[in-house]
């Protein structure tokens, strides 16, 4: 690839980014973030929320907490996470404005789309 190109970046530069979305694209991590965006919450309180595994909402905030997105709190013997970077609720904000815009053709991708993945 020709480096010269303008608005050409290699592939090394949006490695980081490439993390960032493939941390974003679990339905898991994205409905735990959802519910840390109104305020902290404790393991137990996701799981019950989510109907999920407390082993399942636990990896997930690991996964999270490792990416720098989620940070914990300790109080006494709980811990209480929350979103350790605000922004990334004005990022989730602009991709539904963009699902809004184009959503159809998302979900219709053959590749990543809802027919990809049987419907789920």
């Amino acid at each position: 690839m020709n480096s010269d190109l303008v608005g050409v970046r290699p592939a090394d530069d949006l490695a980081p980014a490439v993390a960032l979305f493939r941390g974003l694209a679990d339905p898991t991590r994205l409905a735990i973030l959802r519910r840390l965006a109104d305020g902290e919450r404790r393991v137990v309180d996701l799981t019950t929320a989510l109907g999920l595994a407390q082993s399942t909402v636990s990896a997930h905030l690991a996964c999270l907490r490792d990416c720098g997105l989620v940070a914990g709190r300790p109080e006494g013997r709980q811990m209480f996470y929350g979103l350790a970077r605000p922004e990334l609720m004005d990022l989730l904000g602009v991709a539904e404005q963009l699902l809004a815009a184009a959503g159809e053709a998302v979900a219709l991708c053959p590749t990543y789309g809802c027919a990809a993945d049987g419907g789920q």
